[in-house]
């Protein structure tokens, strides 16, 4: 008898927080057209504490969206072109003799910000990609014998170009899979992008004015991990998780040879927040199937290893993942 109430409270307690997507939202579309999808899916991110990775052609307002997002949260906000030259230190920052001193004093590097826009990733070898694993996981830096926590709350969103395949470096898997999300921005419609030339090339622009404090996203974090996640809800989530690692015990044989390894517990854990965060989204104090399979190709796209076979044939992960939402049994 008590969990109807509860739920009731939860519905409450949601659409009492909820002016706060409605002002990012707002915020955002002075600077954004269209792309509502990539939008909602920072939002999802920075509700479920995670990081996003975006993948998309150059001009698609991937960097512009991070920094939008920054300037409507007041919050501290650094971009770091990943080059082929780049040192850890880069990142991180380092130590750096003071004659005045006659010491070493800790220069701290760009990733201590909320919002950190690591501008095509893999355009920097795996040494400097490993920098930042420190702290998208633990929330911490380690400079010489100094571990440093980083402010909350903390965002990296990645860009990596698809098209271009010469002087990259392809992100390790250990890497990729501390991304909660990976999106793949398509291109804008006829009518957003005949809106985006006209107001970029009217000569009064738009300045994004804050409207949140980085407090008030804290606060949106802890109502989210609130939301009532059913056990029915959670046994969908890992059999989607397991049918991606043992495609024949949910009918899916002719995925066995397609799927080299399937995705990791991290990806339980993700599809869990990310639809939390959803629910968050939609006014909603508790989680349904739905939410999941909204979320469930951006969480798991990343976290699928193709065999050669599916290579060969041009199949993708986001295909291989709609035929197990269709086949896996929603609650």
């Amino acid at each position: 008898m008590n969990e109807p109430i509860n739920i009731r409270e939860l519905n409450e307690l949601v659409a009492g927080k909820h002016n706060f997507v409605n002002l990012i939202t707002q915020g955002m579309d002075q600077a954004i057209v269209g792309q509502k999808h990539l939008v909602d899916s920072l939002l999802i991110a920075l509700l479920a504490n995670g990081h996003v990775l975006l993948e998309g052609v150059p001009g698609l307002a991937k960097t512009l969206a991070i920094k939008t997002l920054a300037q409507v949260i007041d919050a501290k906000y650094n971009r770091i072109q990943f080059t082929p030259d780049l040192l850890p230190a880069d990142v991180v920052g380092t130590m750096v003799y003071s004659m005045q001193n006659e010491q070493f004093q800790i220069k701290k590097g760009p990733i201590f910000a909320n919002f950190v826009l690591a501008d095509e990733i893999n355009r920097a070898p795996a040494k400097v990609q490993s920098a930042l694993l420190e702290a998208m996981q633990e929330r911490q830096v380690t400079i010489g014998d100094h571990t440093f926590k980083l402010d909350s709350p903390f965002l990296v969103m990645a860009t990596q170009n698809p098209i271009e395949q010469e002087g990259t470096y392809p992100l390790p898997e250990a890497q990729v899979d501390r991304f909660l999300l990976k999106v793949v921005i398509g291109y804008p419609t006829k009518d957003d992008e005949k809106l985006i030339i006209r107001q970029n090339i009217s000569p009064a622009k738009r300045s994004v004015q804050p409207l949140l404090r980085p407090e008030e996203i804290l606060e949106a974090q802890k109502v989210v991990e609130q939301i009532y996640l059913d056990e029915k809800i959670e046994r969908y989530i890992v059999d989607i998780v397991f049918a991606t690692r043992y495609p024949a015990d949910y009918n899916l044989k002719d995925l066995t040879s397609i799927i080299s390894f399937g995705a990791s517990p991290r990806a339980s854990i993700g599809l869990a927040r990310a639809a939390r965060a959803y629910a968050f989204l939609r006014q909603r104090g508790y989680v349904i199937p739905e939410d999941v399979r909204a979320v469930c190709h951006d969480v798991l796209r990343h976290r699928i290893g193709l065999s050669y076979e599916a290579e060969a044939n041009n199949i993708t992960a986001d295909e291989i993942i709609s035929e197990i939402l269709d086949k896996v049994e929603v609650p």
